[in-house]
């Protein structure tokens, strides 16, 4: 089995690829849903992401549908010890936003839907600057304390309420954040790299990137004059505008042949190699899309390798 990293100071340990639920109850259904999960496993997977609020944006969907069907999966196979589950609070349209209040009723709901005692990394999903960091930390901590979440985490902070809420945390003895996860990839590297990555590497986080793909733009599928049907084309399109997406295609190409890799495969490589990254997210819509996500375990690129995909994504 490839070895587990430490998720920062927690005494989690996880594959170093995560799972993205974002998918479950949105593009992949419930059949496909369990034959990706079950794959993920098999191949020495253990890190599930997943959010309250998944897939609250379809037609139809509440929010929960990703929690529900991951929550089905562990029931069917009897997996709750074998996987560690991280899911959010803060967006699903019945609990917004990280008032104490809605915290205790989102991870309520939460725990229904997955089926389980026990949430092992919960994130605040986005930031409530109207809520003072005392009064999130305060409540996550009482879950902590009710051994309803293991370890609390942080998603689309700034470095100043990260700063404040980790100082906080220290000050009273309270949980702490033990992860963060920014948006980050080889062409979004400016709302992570700098002062949200200096907080998180001074405090020991550690970071799990989501849109570690940028969209499926960084499967290199996206190519000029070529149609991508998938639900995220054109999100993940608009990085061929860029002369930065075309220069990070271009590197990519040429490393993955060098390895005869997937071009998936180096770019998680490249951010799973980055200060503080102990596991990029990404989501797999079919099992087929596993083998070059679970590769990043065993691909090391060399020094100028990275220095190549540093220097065209800068």
């Amino acid at each position: 089995m490839t070895s587990l990293r430490a998720l920062g100071s927690s005494g989690l340990k996880v594959f170093p690829l995560a799972l993205g639920g974002n998918v479950f109850g949105w593009t992949a259904d419930e059949r496909t849903t369990f034959a990706v999960l079950d794959e993920y496993v098999a191949s020495g997977g253990n890190f599930v992401d997943t959010a309250d609020s998944y897939s609250a944006w379809v037609p139809g969907n509440e929010g929960g549908e990703s929690e529900t069907l991951i929550g089905k999966w562990l029931a069917a196979r009897s997996r709750r010890d074998d996987v560690v589950i991280a899911t959010k609070v803060g967006a699903h349209p019945a609990y917004k936003g990280l008032s104490p209040a809605t915290i205790k009723e989102a991870v309520e709901a939460s725990l229904r839907r997955l089926g389980t005692d026990h949430i092992d990394l919960y994130y605040t999903h986005f930031d409530d600057e109207t809520v003072p960091v005392e009064e999130i930390i305060t409540a996550l901590d009482q879950l902590v304390k009710a051994g309803t979440v293991r370890e609390i985490a942080a998603s689309n902070i700034s470095p100043e309420r990260l700063r404040a809420s980790l100082d906080f945390s220290e000050r009273e003895g309270l949980a702490r954040y033990v992860a963060l996860q920014p948006h980050y990839n080889l062409v979004s590297r400016d709302t992570y790299e700098g002062a949200l990555q200096d907080t998180a590497a001074d405090a020991g986080l550690a970071a799990v990137p989501y849109f570690a793909l940028a969209s499926g733009f960084l499967t290199g599928k996206y190519r000029p004059g070529t149609r991508v049907e998938s639900a995220r084309a054109e999100g993940a399109g608009k990085h061929l505008e860029t002369e930065r997406g075309r220069k990070v295609l271009a590197v990519l190409d040429k490393v993955a042949q060098e390895h005869g890799a997937e071009i998936a495969t180096v770019a998680l490589a490249w951010l799973a190699s980055r200060p503080t990254v102990a596991a990029p997210i990404a989501s797999a819509r079919t099992v087929g899309q596993l083998p070059a996500l679970m590769a990043v375990a065993g691909l090391r690129l060399t020094e100028a390798e990275l220095a190549e995909l540093d220097a065209a994504s800068a």
